[in-house]
């Protein structure tokens, strides 16, 4: 559909035609306001609009009445919800965990005002009249709206309004609440669907979240389809981990609970309003307060839950490439990762280790990997842990097509004949996949867990990179949900699933997954998907992780040196400064895999093999470090790869910077990601030393047009820190001692290291 610039059809999905039997209602005033248990409901009525452009009240209809039930939580939430679709409110589901410090706070109405029972404003309602001073009846009156004004963190100067968002009466470009309701013609009741909640925003408002979103930092004037698809990239607007939670400069977050297909406009349609239309008519509104991103972030992992520590191994290095076929390819690669001793704690082995290069079966080709426990066993002691790719689809020709068809395990054609590969197939693979694992079914998370992936970690295996999961089959049917709510939850659904069984077997609770929604932080980690091998895709990276890790990730990585080459998507060589430089920004990430289309290991690209193993040897000293802010990252909002806003919120050009960023709390990690070896850095206010050389530079300011050799890359450290490093040299982190572990600080003395 082309793009009108209209609120009712580029945003409220309108055809522009206006078809019949779609109406719109827009909320009027409340008509009473009252306290049930604890909660303030509020009675909302809607009226139908004209089945016209320009919006007017069809007078001829009906007002239809539906409560908003305004709830408080201790710390510092408050929750909207409304349905019109006679969904209950939930405290618990997939995506909710609340934490033991989310305590429910029993409101009431006082004057217009809604008041905690410790005593907090949590919101007002202004019903009073507005101020006119009549002179003209060129264009009708405006219609009545709902001004409500929430305070979640009960500072009286960054309430949250409700937005009647419009140029003239018949003209809007939000409505504060309203819904959609459809019918085939006269004679049929009508169904509701799609509804929308807006909030006012300022004029200077700067926006950060949603998920792992490949745009720059400040997401201000842009409008995103929350919807979980195949990114084929990190440089467009498809995005593999969609998250309905944003992060404002005002200091307020806001989290969006629905697994639905939805839609988030950020001072886009309107510069006055941040907007949301959920494709199903309930709302579920989280309003989160606080002084800092951290403590909002931590706000919202208490809703949602909080990441979980990885197993130390897992903060070594991984090696991979797109793919080994036998044991006895890995075995050479393995044996001279440790005779030239790069250090390295992960083998992985990707879409070649069944009979049939992306024939998903769970089971090792019984040729070329003839004894895969033997197999296991000998790279275990030589300090390899070993990780495997797998897929959530199984395919037309698999060993388990038939039982899993017999059992419903997979999702269930809706045609009578369906040779089709869906949404669910591979972008490489030529497999038809002949359904999904329908993990909304218990007995089919079971299989999963205990037929297909238990006896691979019994034989020895750490990981399950739970791969795709971004997109199902559509045209297929699901025990517990329709595909189009089931579509955005299932990457929560299918990592919980391989989270837990390799917990249970192996005691490390660890996937390596892509998708991603709304409580998936709970089951690390993720990595950023299939960027491009060049300057571009490590850019785009970067701005991905960003975002995700204000999204409530502690844990994100990233395919070094990017997945796939150009022009030649599988054969084009590698840049030798992509290679180096994308090294140095995966030791300064929270996890570090080389992965992609062709050669990855160093040894391939002598002219910067000095360079990279100096670069992988320093991965390995900061690990105490990495492990340290791990487990805070595990307690708080804090991601290990956090946007520079996290520590200076009010630094406005920190909400603009999406190039630089803090590895963990002591480190302001400057990649360079060109091929001039020169980069701007902009430093935040106060003192900073160099880590490698100690050289002091003031902050609070540019240095423009640094040079910077490609052995090295700008990282700073605030004087007085305390770094925790490993003094010697390792081949895994099997050979650690952690309390061999020292501590450096940054003195006025310190020359670097």
């Amino acid at each position: 559909m082309k793009q009108t610039n209209y609120h009712l059809f580029d945003f409220m999905d309108f055809h522009p035609d206006l078809q019949a039997g779609e109406a719109l209602w827009k909320a009027y005033a409340p008509t009473n306001i009252q306290e049930r248990n604890g909660d303030i409901v509020v009675t909302i009525p809607y009226q139908q609009q004209l089945h016209q452009e320009d919006m007017a009240p069809d007078t001829s209809t009906p007002q239809r009445s539906f409560d908003l039930i305004v709830r408080a939580y201790e710390p510092d939430i408050i929750r909207l919800f409304t349905t019109m679709s006679g969904d209950e409110m939930a405290e618990q589901d997939d995506m909710l965990q609340f934490a033991p410090e989310v305590k429910r706070l029993p409101l009431r109405y006082v004057g217009c005002e809604i008041i905690a029972a410790n005593g907090k404003k949590v919101a007002a309602i202004d019903l009073s009249a507005p101020r006119l001073d009549h002179w003209s009846d060129l264009l009708p009156a405006p219609q009545p709206a709902p001004f409500i004004t929430f305070y979640p963190d009960g500072d009286e100067k960054k309430g949250i309004a409700l937005s009647d968002d419009h140029f003239s009466p018949p003209r809007y470009d939000a409505l504060p609440l309203g819904f959609c309701s459809v019918s085939q013609d006269k004679a049929s009741t009508s169904m509701t669907e799609r509804a929308t909640i807006s909030f006012r925003c300022e004029a200077d408002e700067c926006f950060v979240g949603t998920g792992e979103r490949f745009r720059k930092m400040d997401l201000s004037g842009q409008t995103f389809q929350l919807k979980n698809q195949d990114g084929q990239g990190v440089n467009n607007r498809r995005c593999y981990k969609n998250i309905p939670f944003y992060l404002s400069s005002r200091m307020y977050g806001c989290f969006y609970h629905t697994s639905d297909y939805c839609k988030l406009s950020l001072a886009d349609h309107s510069t006055r309003s941040v907007q949301f239309l959920n494709d199903h008519a309930t709302l579920d509104v989280f309003l989160i307060g606080g002084s800092t991103p951290e403590e909002i972030l931590r706000g919202y992992r208490m809703l949602t839950g909080f990441p979980q520590m990885p197993p130390l191994w897992s903060f070594g290095i991984w090696m991979s490439r797109m793919t080994y076929f036998s044991a006895d390819e890995v075995t050479d690669i393995c044996d001279r990762l440790r005779r030239e001793h790069y250090p390295c704690d992960v083998i992985h082995l990707d879409t070649g280790w069944f009979r049939t290069d992306w024939l998903c079966e769970w089971k090792f080709n019984p040729e070329r990997f003839p004894d895969p426990k033997g197999f296991i066993q000998r790279l275990k002691e030589q300090g390899f842990k070993v990780s495997l790719w797998q897929l959530p689809y199984v395919a037309q020709g698999a060993e388990q097509l038939e039982e899993a068809k017999t059992n419903k395990y997979i999702s269930q054609s809706t045609k009578e004949e369906d040779t089709a590969t869906g949404e669910a197939s591979s972008n490489f693979s030529a497999l038809d996949y002949a359904g999904t694992i329908d993990f909304t079914y218990p007995k089919a998370t079971d299989w999963y867990k205990n037929t297909l992936l238990k006896p691979l970690l019994e034989m020895g295996v750490k990981c399950i990179k739970t791969d795709f999961g971004e997109n199902i089959h559509m045209d297929h049917q699901y025990h517990a949900m329709t595909p189009e709510r089931l579509n955005n939850i299932y990457a929560l659904l299918y990592q919980r699933a391989a989270y837990e069984v390799t917990k249970e077997v192996t005691g490390d609770g660890i996937v390596w997954a892509r998708a991603a929604w709304a409580g998936c932080q709970r089951y690390p980690l993720h990595w950023g998907g299939d960027s491009e091998s060049s300057w571009a895709g490590m850019a785009g990276s970067l701005k991905g992780g960003l975002h995700f890790g204000l999204s409530g990730f502690a844990f994100w990585s990233h395919d070094v040196p990017g997945f796939h080459s150009t022009p030649d998507f599988m054969n084009s060589t590698l840049d030798e400064q992509v290679y180096v430089r994308w090294t140095q920004f995966g030791v300064f990430s929270s996890h570090m895999r080389y992965h992609g289309t062709c050669k990855r290991e160093p040894w391939h690209y002598p002219n910067i093999v000095p360079i990279v193993k100096r670069w992988w040897k320093l991965r390995y000293r900061l690990i105490p470090y990495i492990i340290e802010q791990s487990e805070q990252a595990c307690r708080s909002g804090y991601p290990m790869v956090r946007a520079l806003l996290f520590h200076h919120p009010h630094d406005r050009q920190c909400w603009h910077i999406d190039d630089e960023y803090y590895f963990g709390s002591e480190f302001l990690v400057c990649p360079v990601m060109n091929s001039d070896n020169r980069r701007d850095i902009y430093l935040p206010e106060g003192l900073w030393a160099n880590f490698f050389t100690g050289e002091r530079l003031e902050g609070g300011r540019w240095y423009y047009n640094v040079e910077v050799p490609l052995n090295e890359m700008p990282v700073f450290v605030r004087p007085g820190a305390l770094i925790k490093l490993y003094p010697d040299e390792v081949d895994s982190t099997d050979d650690m001692d952690m309390n061999k572990a020292i501590t450096i600080e940054i003195t006025k003395d310190y020359k670097g290291i």
